[in-house]
């Protein structure tokens, strides 16, 4: 039995998304469905050895396997730690002056 999957693979750059639907055969794993995607032919600078991959916002590895309707996400690293940042604004929140001023 010749039994197909359709996936989607997404990638985003802060200016441009990319998504790419593909039929594949079943029992195919998440790095097959990357290679065969052609998403590292239309982005050859992509180092997926640097990158987490995903399902639907999970984290998952690259032998895993995919079922029918699964989209892989292929996440960039932060540029800055989000707790950090709000950690910064927190403390500069406390040096501005607060109220309303002269009316």
């Amino acid at each position: 039995m010749n039994e197909k999957i359709n996936i989607e693979v997404v990638y985003a750059l802060p200016d441009e998304q990319t998504l790419l639907k593909k039929e594949l055969p079943a029992g195919t794993t998440v790095m097959e469905g990357l290679l065969a995607s052609g998403l590292l032919g239309k982005y050859p600078q992509l180092d997926l050895s640097a990158h987490k991959l995903g399902i639907f916002g999970k984290l998952t590895k690259p032998d895993a396997v995919l079922r029918d309707k699964d989209r892989i996400e292929i996440y960039r690293p932060l540029l800055a730690d989000p707790k950090e940042v709000r950690r910064r604004r927190a403390e500069e929140g406390k040096v501005m002056k607060k109220g309303g001023g002269d009316a």
